[in-house]
């Protein structure tokens, strides 16, 4: 008899399931087939939400953009400590080692007196004037790159603090000031992004929620015979769902094709751009995995758009 129950029940839950299963099906289907009866109305409001989208997807990329432009910058930023002249390569060489080992330090160069001598006879034009000296005036030098976030902290003061305070450095220069700067208005257009993100949202929310309230509005006496003849709720609401997520999926894809065709449009004037500063930055688009998140913003912020409206608007439809 157990088997027998189970067996039973077993069969009611496939057969609920591929009940449920084609429900949604055909509530699927009876959408897709409204938004084709109106399709100069679907293909604006889907535009819009695509516009929408778009921009504050655009401004991720400028950031991400921006950030990677930066990430290259850093490297460029070096802490220079200027030895005494009396200190031995033996005694500058084991100094370095010791620097090694200090957080926040990636690497650490050292140029000896003569190394520094040599560059700067070739690099000044002076040659047959620094010939002409008896003694080497150039110190040893030691080049540090700190990591990237020793650059936008406090924590760069206490490390300058520390290497000032060695007895072998004699004059330590550390020009920070304007990638500092450069974080700083970074960190500003990434709010920007996530401010204008919320804004943006909030509006496909409301367009398609208005979308779907002018469908619920116009297809009221069907509603009414539907519930008149028993119809749940969620049968009722089910094509007003799918609807909102076909225009939030539409507009993600919209989205997609404008921010490709942009950067097609800006990739030569930016090679051009980085050329003439003899670099190989070229722009990056939308990873497989931004792609797949902007698909399923835009297709939940239609969703949660309907759902609202369809929860407000259908429930207040009652049949006489």
């Amino acid at each position: 008899m157990n088997k027998r129950a189970t067996s039973q029940t077993s069969i009611n839950l496939k057969r609920t399931f591929n009940i449920w299963l084609m429900q949604h099906a055909q509530a699927c289907i009876y959408s897709i087939g409204q938004l084709f009866r109106n399709p100069i109305n679907s293909l604006l409001t889907t535009a819009v939400v695509g516009i929408s989208l778009a921009l504050p997807t655009g401004f991720y990329l400028l950031l991400d953009n921006c950030q990677r432009v930066a990430a290259g910058w850093d490297n460029s930023t070096e802490i220079s400590l200027f030895l005494k002249l009396n200190i031995e390569e033996e005694r500058a060489l084991s100094l370095a080692d010791e620097i090694r080992q200090l957080e926040g330090i990636r690497s650490v160069n050292y140029i000896s007196r003569e190394m520094a001598l040599s560059e700067y006879q070739t690099e000044s034009g002076f040659s047959d004037a620094i010939t002409a000296l008896k003694e080497n005036p150039l110190p040893a030098v030691l080049l540090l790159r700190p990591e990237l976030h020793m650059l936008t902290n406090d924590q760069s003061e206490q490390l300058m603090h520390q290497l000032r305070s060695l007895s072998e450095v004699d004059t330590a220069q550390f020009d920070r000031q304007w990638i500092q700067r450069l974080f700083a208005i970074i960190d500003i257009v990434q709010h920007v992004v996530i401010i204008l993100s919320i804004l943006l949202a909030i509006a496909v929310l409301l367009i398609v929620g208005n979308t779907i309230r002018l469908a619920i509005f116009n297809r009221r006496t069907e509603i009414e015979v539907n519930k008149l003849f028993g119809a749940t709720e969620a049968f009722i609401q089910r094509p007003f769902l799918y609807a909102g997520l076909f225009h939030g999926l539409g507009g993600s894809l919209i989205a997609w094709c404008l921010l490709s065709l942009s950067l097609l449009l800006l990739k030569a004037p930016v090679l051009r751009l980085a050329e003439l500063y003899s670099s190989e930055f070229t722009l990056f688009g939308l990873s497989y995995i931004g792609v797949l998140l902007l698909l399923s913003a835009g297709a939940s912020l239609g969703l949660v758009g309907s759902w609202v409206s369809v929860q407000r608007h259908i429930k207040a439809i009652e049949p006489n």
